[in-house]
């Protein structure tokens, strides 16, 4: 073929590239319309949050023991928040006391509940206040109202609407208007699966707070440490990749013995890099508390889904018109993501990477050393210290 004509094949394939490039720009921005920048309704709770609400309470109460001794048990209530207002369900009582206790400082915060008029969830009464002017809210974590330790979260609809402002304040006007929002909504929240998973990763903090709130506050103070880890070091982000590499294929392991044998290396890792990296004992502390509060808190948030989508688990039928949900079914895909995850997070700064090796070292113990929830929230014993023993027992 001539010169020319590979030239002129050449630039028609050019064309045409540009051509599908500017079709689904066209077609992410056209998407895109139509999609709420403000919660539907802010001084109630929908429908559908009330039912995603139903969902958590009734699989928490189903397969909660299953997941953790005690949790499933445990009938907190659960706030939840838009960009206005906060609502308190479950609540055992009428009349909460006024607003409520950030942790760990326990500084009060809010003013009083009011009953919702006209409404209720599952013939019950619940709770609502405007939220402060000065832009307090609950936070997505635990709070205490009165006795109770309660969840924390924003409702699905507020947490897309935050999700999709995030991403359109950190990318310049003209890429932030094509992201098709609708799929990153899907892939990072992943649906009202997800969602009800969320909800459950912030009732275990209730739960911990529970069980062991010195613990609790303990984990929270070691954030303080955060700003002065070595994130940007190449060396430490070496050493940290070697080592999550390591978790992974313990994870990915088909055999007992193989799992040990990865973990014990993954174990040898950790103490290396952190002697190479000379880490202070403040930044190693912070490490293990992070996957003691967050780790476990992921870990139950994946093994409530687990269980719900290898059981005979039924749910609520008030989700049966929720398009977003998928009974559960995805959650060997969301394992697969989660697997994957770990390996990218040697570069990521921030906390991050110790929800990925808090809840892996779990998974690890579930296979290694049944029982091990018995003792992981005695003082002083962290993830790390049961693995060490569970691939050390002969």
């Amino acid at each position: 073929m001539s010169g020319k004509g590979c030239g002129r094949r050449l630039l028609w394939g050019v064309v045409a590239l540009m051509g599908l490039c500017v079709l689904a720009t066209a077609v992410s921005a056209l998407s895109n319309i139509g999609l709420p920048d403000h919660s539907e309704q802010v001084d109630h709770l929908s429908e559908n949050q009330k039912a995603l609400l139903a969902e958590f309470f009734q699989v928490r109460a189903v397969l909660g023991e299953q997941v953790w001794p005690g949790w499933g048990e445990l009938d907190s209530p659960v706030v939840v928040y838009n960009e206005a207002t906060a609502f308190l369900v479950h609540y055992p009582e009428n009349n909460p006391p006024d607003g409520w206790l950030k942790v760990p400082q326990m500084t009060a915060r809010g003013g009083p509940w009011q009953p919702v008029g006209g409404d209720d969830f599952e013939g019950q009464p619940y709770y609502r206040q405007t939220l402060p002017a000065a832009g307090e809210t609950p936070q997505a974590f635990t709070v205490v109202i009165g006795e109770q330790w309660a969840a924390s979260m924003t409702t699905k609809e507020w947490t897309a609407i935050g999700l999709r402002q995030t991403i359109r304040d950190d990318l310049p006007p003209p890429l932030a208007a094509i992201v098709p929002y609708r799929l990153v909504d899907k892939f990072l929240l992943r649906g009202s699966d997800g969602y009800i998973s969320l909800l459950a990763h912030e009732s275990f903090h209730a739960f911990q707070g529970t069980a062991v709130p010195e613990r609790l506050a303990a984990a929270e103070r070691a954030l303080a440490a955060e700003a002065a880890y070595p994130w940007p070091d190449a060396g430490l982000q070496a050493a940290w990749q070697a080592e999550l590499d390591l978790l992974a294929a313990a994870l990915a392991a088909e055999t007992v013995e193989e799992t040990a044998e990865l973990a014990a290396q993954f174990l040898t890792q950790r103490q290396q890099r952190r002697q190479e990296a000379g880490l202070t004992d403040v930044q190693i502390d912070f490490e293990r508390q992070r996957e003691w509060l967050e780790g476990l808190a992921r870990y139950v948030e994946l093994e409530i889904w687990r269980q719900a989508a290898q059981s005979d688990y039924q749910p609520v039928p008030a989700l049966a018109d929720d398009g977003d949900f998928d009974e559960y079914s995805g959650f060997t895909t969301r394992w697969s993501q989660e697997v994957d995850q770990i390996g990218r997070m040697a570069n990521d700064e921030g906390e991050g990477r110790f929800y990925y090796t808090g809840m892996a070292q779990a998974v690890l113990l579930d296979r290694l050393r049944p029982g091990w929830k018995e003792t992981i929230f005695d003082e002083g014993v962290f993830l790390e210290d049961l693995l060490a023993t569970a691939v050390a027992a002969p």
